[in-house]
C-alpha cells in the first residue's frame, strides 16, 4: 500500500495514469507528452509498475504500458471499509 500512495503522490505519475486511461501507450508515446527527459519518464513508469498501477508488455522493440485497475479497486474497497467501520 505504501508503494501505491508513493506512486500517486506525484503529479507526473498521476498524469501518466490519465493518459493510460484513454489507451495503452508505448514509453516513447508517454514521454512525448512531457517536457522531461526519457530516463525520468522511465523512472516514473517503473514506480507505477512497482505499485501495480500499470502493467507493461514488450512487443518487439517497444514496451506498451496499460492501466491496471485491479489495484485501484482494492484500494477503494479498503477506504470504503474504513468508512464503514466508523458507523
Amino acid at each position: 500500500m505504501n508503494l501505491l500512495f508513493k506512486a500517486l503522490n506525484d503529479p507526473t505519475r498521476r498524469e501518466i495514469l490519465e493518459l493510460l486511461k484513454e489507451k495503452d501507450l508505448t514509453a516513447g508515446e508517454i514521454a512525448d507528452q512531457f517536457n522531461i527527459s526519457k530516463p525520468s519518464i522511465s523512472h516514473h513508469l517503473d514506480l507505477l509498475r512497482q505499485a501495480g498501477l500499470v502493467v507493461s508488455v514488450k512487443e518487439g522493440q517497444f514496451i506498451f504500458y496499460s492501466l491496471n485497475t485491479t489495484v485501484m479497486d482494492e484500494m477503494l474497497k479498503w477506504i470504503i471499509s474504513l468508512q464503514s467501520q466508523k458507523k
